[in-house]
């Protein structure tokens, strides 16, 4: 029976799993901005986010990194070579999983929205200081009235501040806007 029981909790996870990657696709195309050198402003973390609370880091972080290649491969891989692809796809996205620590707490899905926005920042961070500093000078034209920076850091923390930040407050906003409703289904208490 104990086998039977955990079989079924497989597949629900893999079928939870790709509804969720599946609805952070599609929101991942509403977007309210889309900047110039990668990056946008959307919905799409909070599926990603949602699915890591209730099933744990490694769910989170697998969901993440299928998200991030699919997103690469529908987005057209914006970026400078396999390097981007590795830091601002595969790692950024999955990074999303960190949310995973705060599973089975009603209140998670608050904590894992910043935990895992943060892991995904610093992965386009690192990207920006390290692949995206030879644009660095001139790629601030999308974002008017900024310049251009002598520091690739400073670059990198406004450039991927300016969509990473809207990015959280949205879903923030969006786990309160549902969290009464949803507060047991937030904290996995549907999972047996």
């Amino acid at each position: 029976m104990a086998n039977n029981t955990k079989n079924h909790l497989q597949v629900r996870a893999l079928t939870e799993g790709a509804v969720m990657v599946a609805a952070a696709v599609a929101l991942s195309f509403v977007k309210v901005v889309d900047l110039p050198n990668g990056g946008s402003i959307n919905l799409s973390a909070f599926p990603l986010i949602l699915y890591a609370v209730r099933w744990g880091v490694g769910q989170g972080l697998l969901s993440g990194l299928v998200f991030g290649l699919i997103n690469m491969l529908l987005d057209g891989a914006v970026g400078w070579g396999w390097q981007c692809i590795i830091l601002d796809y595969m790692l950024a996205f999955s990074a999303l999983g960190l949310a995973g620590l705060f599973k089975g707490k009603s209140w998670g899905v608050f904590a894992g929205a910043v935990v895992g926005n943060l892991g995904r920042f610093v992965f386009h961070y690192i990207s920006g200081v390290t692949l995206w500093r030879i644009v660095e000078p001139t790629a601030v034209s999308g974002l008017e009235g900024l310049g251009t920076f002598s520091s690739p850091s400073l670059y990198s923390i406004v450039y991927n501040g300016s969509y990473m930040l809207p990015n959280l407050i949205i879903t923030v906003v969006i786990a309160a806007f549902l969290y009464n409703p949803m507060k047991s289904f937030f904290a996995g208490n549907d999972i047996h």
